[in-house]
């Protein structure tokens, strides 16, 4: 109980660190700092989307419009691990980048995680940039060097990458995941969608966990 009780506490420290760092932009600061505007259309999940998991038959969706260099974002990333583990057989996990201002490269870890995904490497990077984020993340130096090195140990092409990873549209990729959450009101990271409807993020697994059941009960 008192260890769930600690990481309970790092989870809502962290949220709170992450939403004041975003309040500190006006909301026309926000946008120019994406560079993206709200979808006139926007969809929580679009066929499009990264899916960490894909169920024969899903019961549940569950999105995350997450940023790499949120430290809330870290916080909750062995807890989405454990519900992954847990009901990848029965909910689909979504992730969606919604890198925020201020962070500095942020936008170009979304870029990256994007450019592994065109060798079929989402997910490995995804993992990778979570579970390193401490030792490239709140940096204002340029990671794209680090970034590099990440894709060399998950064995992309590299040719490839570099040029995937300066492609517009990969760009423009993540900047249509900002849109959709612009769009649906995201205003922090993480944020979360359950089933279309955007949730409060819960802040420990067993919340988590208890709202699920409930969904997969009804």
């Amino acid at each position: 109980m008192k260890k769930h009780l600690i990481v309970a506490a790092v989870i809502a420290a962290a949220f709170a660190a992450a939403l004041s760092s975003f309040l500190l932009f006006s909301p026309a600061d926000r946008d120019g700092g994406m560079d993206a505007q709200p979808a006139a259309e926007a969809l929580p999940v679009r066929d499009t989307s990264h899916r960490l998991t894909e169920p024969d038959k899903s019961e549940l969706t569950v999105v995350e419009f997450l940023d790499f260099e949120c430290e809330a974002c870290g916080a909750m990333y062995p807890v989405m691990e454990k519900l992954r583990e847990e009901y990848g057989g029965r909910v689909t996990f979504v992730a969606r980048y919604f890198p925020m201002p201020g962070h500095r490269n942020g936008d170009l870890a979304a870029r990256t995680a994007e450019a592994a995904a065109r060798q079929g490497k989402f997910e490995e990077m995804y993992t990778k940039l979570f579970t390193t984020q401490k030792e490239w993340g709140e940096s204002q130096e340029w990671k794209q060097s680090v970034f590099r090195g990440y894709a060399k140990q998950l064995g992309l092409n590299m040719v490839r990458f570099d040029t995937d990873l300066a492609d517009p549209e990969v760009a423009g990729r993540v900047q249509n995941d900002q849109s959709d959450g612009l769009g649906l009101g995201v205003q922090s990271t993480p944020t979360f969608f359950v089933d279309g409807t955007k949730i409060q993020t819960p802040g420990s697994y067993e919340a988590f966990k208890a709202l699920i059941d409930d969904r997969l009960s009804n």
